[in-house]
């Protein structure tokens, strides 16, 4: 199902339910009809494309969740302790979400819809702007993602070749899911790597296919299995064809088998993973690997200087391994340096014993030759006394 249908189908069905009282429903259709001319107009858009119709179909959700927080109050009626209220139980994590757990997305909350268009149409942003004064507009992004080895365990219960390229992609160039399932083969060019020789694929994700706050780009495959499976499906089709051949929903329903019978969980809460959960364990695992932020925004598509990966890089401490890491790398230069030296010294201890064993050889025979001149000396002594002995005799 397109983004547009289901944008369609929620608006209607929030329009119609009786259970929102009418002022809002009004207010609601009145801010649709603003953000869609909005889209158009910032976009240059002559027609919404499926990027604005996931947008306004996220206000949907939103509108119903913030109604409810707010009792079906009309909004034009709520007063500072009203808004104070939500405010204080969406902090202190009083507010649930379906799963039963504290709402992530506090911040999407409070820039679009308490301090943005919608409480200005009813009148009250600027007392929600006095509410939330200690929004920090961002706010701390939540980490969690996958390793490279979870990720391997999931894969392992795969068999489909199509599931597996969307599994391999979403892990190798690190694109979301939605963006993913729109690429053809025309955007896949096979090529040899120039250093390594092996085989690879340059995949285009041209800006109509991914988000408006993504970079275009042409990203080179990483890992050998991308290549297969793509090898595989690609084999048969044709240019302008779709590699996948079904949408969001059932990729949902494609992962949410693979987690089940893998067991496979994320990090650091063991959340269940999903697609984007994929994005986010290529980026920490490209960044444990020694890729720089900006290599990695980079192949995220991320624009430059992107805060994007700030707080996983703050998480995975890298930034505080590397001083670290150039710590123990002066240490052990110290150190190498040291057994350098040692070794220079033992070679001209070496050498000097040496020169000295030469020298007491030399000294040896020299010491040998003289003994034995001294020897002849004294034979040649004993000779000549023997013949004046004789001499003496014959005198006699």
């Amino acid at each position: 199902m397109s983004w547009k249908t289901r944008f369609e189908n929620a608006r209607g069905t929030l329009n119609s339910d009786e259970k929102i009282c009418e002022t809002n429903r009004r207010l609601f259709e009145e801010f649709f009809d603003f953000e869609e001319y909005k889209l158009k107009r910032q976009n240059r858009l002559t027609n919404l494309d499926e990027s604005s119709y996931k947008t306004l179909y996220g206000y949907v959700i939103r509108f119903r969740n913030v109604n409810k927080w707010f009792g079906n109050k009309p909004w034009k009626n709520l007063t500072k302790p009203d808004i104070k209220r939500v405010y204080d139980d969406l902090e202190d994590g009083v507010i649930k979400n379906v799963k039963g757990l504290p709402f992530g997305d506090l911040p999407g909350y409070y820039n679009k819809i308490f301090k943005s268009k919608p409480f200005r149409l009813a009148g009250k942003s600027e007392l929600a702007k006095d509410v939330i004064e200690f929004s920090t507009g961002t706010g701390d992004r939540e980490v969690r993602y996958v390793t490279e080895d979870t990720f391997r365990k999931m894969v392992s219960v795969v068999s489909n070749p199509l599931h597996l390229l969307l599994f391999w992609l979403a892990w190798d160039v690190g694109e979301n899911v939605d963006a993913l399932l729109k690429l053809t083969k025309r955007d896949f060019i096979r090529q040899s790597n120039k250093q390594t020789q092996e085989g690879e694929y340059l995949v285009n994700f041209p800006k109509a296919k991914i988000k408006r706050s993504r970079r275009s780009r042409t990203e080179p495959t990483l890992y050998p299995e991308t290549v297969r499976y793509a090898d595989m499906v690609l084999a048969e089709r044709n240019t302008d064809d779709k590699l996948f051949d079904f949408e969001y929903r059932q990729a949902l329903k494609v992962m949410h088998a693979v987690v089940k019978k893998s067991g496979a969980t994320c990090l650091p809460n063991g959340d269940r993973v999903s697609w984007k959960d994929l994005r986010s364990g290529m980026a920490c695992h490209l960044l444990k690997s020694g890729w720089m932020r900006e290599e990695v925004d980079a192949r995220l598509g991320h624009t430059p200087q992107s805060k994007a990966l700030n707080a996983y890089i703050n998480y995975l401490a890298i930034d505080r391994e590397r001083p670290k890491k150039r710590l123990f790398d002066s240490s052990l230069e110290e150190i190498q340096n040291k057994f350098e030296e040692a070794q220079r010294r033992e070679k001209l201890t070496t050498e000097r014993l040496q020169r000295q064993q030469l020298e007491t050889d030399s000294l040896k025979v020299q010491i040998g030759q003289v003994l034995e001149l001294l020897g002849e000396q004294q034979e040649l002594a004993r000779g000549l006394t023997k013949i004046q002995k004789q001499i003496q005799k014959r005198a006699i």
